[in-house]
């Protein structure tokens, strides 16, 4: 199986290092971004399983980001995990709104993040799996349906 990959999109260098530090410690891909709209672009060429966005972020923010990806055919699977310093009731119900799969309060607690994150990118996969499985049992039933003349 190929590396997860997996988008840090985070504006604070200090926050992307930790989170870097304590990802190390799984066999997968990171890529780096600054601020919405470069998320957005290393999306589309990175194609990461799992992006930890933080909600504050310039240019567009997380709730922007993570509501155009999964608006979207080509991205709407990827797994995307908030991670931020708003713990308020109503930012996680955005972030909710906004299509996340799960939310992290910060200061990052490196297990929580950890296990959040394998099981993440379990379940991606897991899903990957059943697509490609599915598209194999349609392609097998067209093959064998009886042409009409």
């Amino acid at each position: 199986m190929a590396k997860s990959k997996i988008l840090i999109a985070d504006d604070n260098a200090p926050n992307v290092e930790l989170l870097e530090v304590y990802l190390s410690e799984l066999d997968c891909e990171i890529a780096v971004a600054s601020d919405g709209r470069e998320t957005l672009e290393k999306v589309a060429s990175f194609q990461p399983d799992l992006i930890l966005l933080d909600i504050m972020m310039p240019k567009l923010s997380g709730f922007e980001v993570c509501r155009r990806i999964k608006d979207s055919p080509q991205t709407r699977d990827i797994m995307v995990l908030m991670v931020t310093a708003l713990n308020e009731l109503g930012d996680i119900e955005r972030a909710v709104a906004a299509g996340c799969d799960d939310f992290l309060s910060k200061p990052v607690n490196k297990f929580e993040l950890l296990k959040r994150v394998e099981n993440m990118l379990k379940l991606r996969h897991v899903t990957d799996e059943l697509e490609r499985l599915r598209r194999y049992i349609d392609q097998m039933e067209e093959a064998s349906r009886p042409t009409r003349k």
